[in-house]
């Protein structure tokens, strides 16, 4: 439970048609085990008690009153277990009968949720009622005024975040599901108590209606299904089971009993709610019973951390197409809004200009355009290296685009001069003045023939302020700033993959397979000295933290976490602990270079500009943020 991690279960026990004594012993052993695998909210089959295909004999008072029984001895069996479970089973009320979810913890009935909806195809209806417009109060098992409602939710008084809420089969389908009404409520984590049969297509269908309610509702979403022992006279059930969090698919289990386990961050969905405001805590939308109290504890992380959150791991090539066609189209716009004559980039061969000018050619095809509107500047000075510079020029020749090489050597020493530099210093001024000189020229050659500067810093680079000030820092219209360091790489892979003719895989390729670097210190025999991650930390480490700290609201603690599980085998937890408080230091200091950046457009959920994507102070202080990194 630490850090809003919420151990969660689905589990279909074994099960005995109409044999509630049985059924009764499996329900109270699969919760023992949910709580020896440490989960808090453990979900059961719908009328999992007496089994969802007993027909007429639900009209049968041994068949009811074995099912009440059954549950008084769950109750009993597990008077000591914390684990907060929802049961199925069939209820009277009055002169009604209802398909119930029995919502209990130690011993006590917290409360019944009664289904809503009543399918006719299921053919339930001829049994059962949907649930009552108003909230009763029933006596059952020896417990008097125990909550009955459809809608009801169940507060945890240590874990404000953890709000349960219950739903029953067709409610799931239902156009305004009982679970809207409960997300409205608080309601962090719904349960779903189902026994759909199997039908080809029917566990997609169930998977992607779950995964959409859990995306609208911004919830964590449990599916218990009913299993083997229901009959199999005219449907199989086929014990299907998962969980999922916010449309992320966590665990999944078909046609094989027994329990899914994993965790619900109930505090990520509540940054989520926070940050969108989307769904309010409103106790008129959902009758409140009781709250329940749980002890607090660590939480095994058990669900997949995806070690580059910002690189798609499935249809890559599709989301690459996406990002390719949202920052070229974006640039395309401006191209055309300015009346620019042409595209003005500073190609160093490394990943970032290559991107640029990639992206930049797509955008001149759009418009039409030839492929000599895109003027390629390559600008020589101490630290660039052959490789570099064969490269960029091989690109910008393939590529058809307009080649001019500015060599600022000389002007660069020419300003160190001017300004009193000893030319042996190799200090922050000697770095940067290179850099700027390199924008002077741009901008200049912009000017001369009515182009535009297209820059090409990306996105983490943003993030650490890893960039001149007033230098590489500006362009007329940046097309990678919202693109992460990961992310670069993926689209340049996805680039040389597509090239039909192969004229710009190899260069491509080559250009991959080089060391990240400015290249502002002097090569060393001939090999670039100066390697950014070795300097400011590995970027995949760097895009994790940015990711997580943006978009999920974590601090350090939090993501030191996550890291440590994300890269288990290829970081030690030193490693992360060191770049995670580099990270921490460069974010604060850096805000004031990305108070000024230029436009460029946002392709993804994280973004840095000061227009929208983050809106930070720049004299922000990050005590609190390195305070707690400290302490990892």
């Amino acid at each position: 439970m630490r850090d809003g991690f919420i151990c969660a279960a689905s589990g279909a026990p074994k099960l005995r048609l109409a044999d509630c004594h049985f059924n009764a012993e499996q329900t109270f052993t699969m919760m023992r085990v949910a709580e020896k695998a440490g989960a808090a909210v453990l979900v059961l089959p719908e009328l999992g008690l007496t089994g969802a295909t007993c027909g007429d004999l639900f009209f049968q008072d041994t068949l009811l009153r074995g099912a009440e029984e059954a549950l008084a001895t769950v109750l009993e069996a597990t008077r000591n277990l914390e684990v907060v479970t929802a049961a199925g089973l069939p209820l009277r009320v009055g002169t009604r009968l209802y398909n119930c979810a029995a919502v209990i913890q130690k011993g006590k009935i917290l409360g019944v949720v009664p289904k809503a909806n009543l399918s006719e195809i299921s053919g339930q209806s001829r049994w059962f009622s949907p649930a009552p417009p108003e909230a009763e109060y029933v006596s059952l098992c020896g417990q008097e005024a125990v909550p009955f409602a459809a809608g009801q939710v169940f507060s945890c008084k240590e874990i404000p975040e953890l709000v349960l809420g219950f739903e029953i089969g067709e409610d799931l389908c239902a156009p305004v599901p009982p679970a809207a009404h409960m997300a409205m409520a608080g309601a962090s984590i719904i349960g779903c108590l189902s026994a759909f049969p199997e039908t080809a297509g029917g566990d997609a269908w169930r998977r992607q209606t779950a995964l959409s309610q859990s995306t609208r509702l911004l919830c964590g979403y449990l599916f218990a299904g009913a299993g083997e022992g229901e009959s199999a006279a005219d449907y199989v059930y086929g014990a299907h089971q998962f969980l999922c969090e916010n449309g992320d698919l966590l665990a999944e289990r078909r046609f094989d009993g027994g329990l899914v386990v994993s965790e619900i961050d109930v505090k990520k969905l509540a940054f989520e709610r926070r940050r969108t405001r989307a769904l309010g805590r409103n106790p008129g939308d959902g009758h409140y019973a009781e709250e329940f109290s749980l002890t607090v504890r660590p939480t095994k992380l058990r669900r997949y951390i995806a070690p580059l959150p910002f690189v798609p791991e499935g249809e890559k090539d599709q989301r690459c197409r996406e990002v390719l066609m949202t920052a070229s189209t974006g640039l395309k716009r401006r191209l055309e809004t300015t009346n620019s004559r042409a595209a003005v980039i500073g190609l160093s061969g490394g990943l970032d200009s290559t991107l640029a000018i990639l992206t930049a050619g797509l955008s001149m095809k759009m418009l039409d355009r030839p492929m000599s509107d895109i003027i390629a500047v390559t600008m020589p000075c101490f630290g660039t290296t052959d490789r570099t510079r064969n490269n960029a020029a091989l690109l910008a020749e393939r590529m058809g685009a307009t080649l001019r090489t500015v060599d600022i050597s000389s002007a660069v020493r020419g300003h160190l001069r001017d300004i009193g530099h000893d030319l042996e210093d190799r200090n922050t001024a000697y770095e940067n003045a290179q850099a700027r000189e390199r924008t002077q020229v741009l901008m200049d050659i912009a000017n001369d023939c009515g182009g535009l500067v297209v820059g090409t810093g990306d996105l983490s680079e943003l993030a650490l302020g890893w960039c001149t000030y007033n230098g590489d820092h500006m362009s007329m219209y940046a097309v990678n700033a919202g693109i992460p360091k990961t992310l670069v790489r993926d689209l340049v892979a996805y680039l040389a993959r597509e090239d039909g003719d192969g004229a710009l895989r190899d260069v491509l390729r080559d250009i991959l397979d080089t060391p990240v670097s400015p290249e502002l210190l002097p090569a060393v025999q001939g090999e670039i000295a100066q390697r950014t991650e070795d300097l400011v930390g590995p970027y995949e480490l760097h895009d994790f933290f940015l990711y997580h700290m943006l978009r999920w609201g974590c601090g350090p603690k939090k993501i030191y976490r996550l890291a440590v599980h994300a890269f288990a085998n290829q970081y030690s937890r030193e490693i992360i602990a060191k770049w995670l408080k580099v990270f921490c230091r460069r974010f604060f200091s850096q805000q004031f270079k990305r108070d000024c950046v230029p436009d460029g457009p946002a392709v993804g959920s994280v973004g840095l500009s000061p227009r929208g994507g983050w809106v930070m102070p720049s004299d922000a202080c990050a005590a609190l943020w390195l305070a707690e990194a400290e302490e990892v």
